[in-house]
């Protein structure tokens, strides 16, 4: 695989704005990872919505990828749409934003020097013009990435089980259960890239032993550990399992 992967941390709060150049060859599956995306690809912006499964894009040799990667919960609020209504999907920005805000904002961003900037600059207009994110289900998410018990998440909170489903539902896309899957496979996935031995890294993320990692890499990510590093291992810049791109 030959990919060029860029990112820095945006003036959004808790985003990640990123670039992806695809010299040949296809990309790696993207993995879930409990965020939303904005995208700039070609003349189109799109959103890439939650994944609970492993996307796997086709190949766009030469193709130039630029987006927004929303930490988890924070996106809904600035698209408008609940994050279950976009779960496993990607669309058009213009279905969820009028047609004639959509053709201003591709002709100013593909007139751009720096598409990435431009793009960050359309969230941020837009931040200024919504309602900030769900605060309790930000605080739901810190709470999972750090490992902590769902059960014990919710009475922090001060959420019942049904309820705290609900609201995690049109924040994330998803339960709370699934998310916190989600955060615990990208735990040990950083783990292990950093060097850490597949065992200590499952047990360090909050799995049961290896088999357990082993598990949730095959029914999330659809592939094995030693699979998708040697992928990574092949591309020119490490690109990060929240990474999107669509054909």
């Amino acid at each position: 695989m030959g990919e060029r992967y860029e990112e820095r941390k945006s003036r959004f709060h808790g985003a990640i704005v990123w670039t992806l150049q695809v010299a040949h060859g296809p990309v790696r599956p993207v993995l879930p990872d409990g965020c939303m995306d904005l995208l700039w690809i070609g003349d189109r912006l799109l959103v890439a919505g939650p994944d609970t499964h492993a996307y796997e894009p086709s190949e766009v040799a030469g193709e130039r990828f630029t987006g927004i990667r929303f930490a988890p919960g924070t996106a809904p609020a600035l698209l408008g749409v609940p994050a279950h209504e976009l779960r496993d999907q990607q669309v058009d920005l213009a279905d969820l934003w009028p047609g004639a805000q959509i053709r201003v904002l591709a002709e100013r961003i593909a007139a751009a020097t720096d598409p990435a900037a431009a793009l960050e600059a359309v969230a941020l207009r837009r931040a200024a013009e919504t309602g900030p994110p769900d605060p309790l289900m930000r605080s739901v998410a810190v709470q999972l990435a750090q490992g902590r018990s769902v059960a014990a998440t919710a009475d922090t909170v001060g959420l019942g089980a049904r309820q705290l489903h609900r609201r995690a539902l049109a924040a994330f896309g998803y339960g709370p259960k699934t998310l916190a899957r989600v955060l615990r496979l990208q735990r040990a996935l950083a783990l292990v890239g950093s060097g850490m031995p597949y065992a200590d890294a499952a047990l360090a993320a909050g799995c049961t032993d290896q088999a357990h990692l082993a598990r949730e890499m095959r029914e999330l990510a659809g592939t094995t550990l030693t699979a998708y590093f040697a992928a990574s291992a092949n591309s020119e810049t490490a690109q990060p399992s929240g990474s999107r791109t669509t054909a």
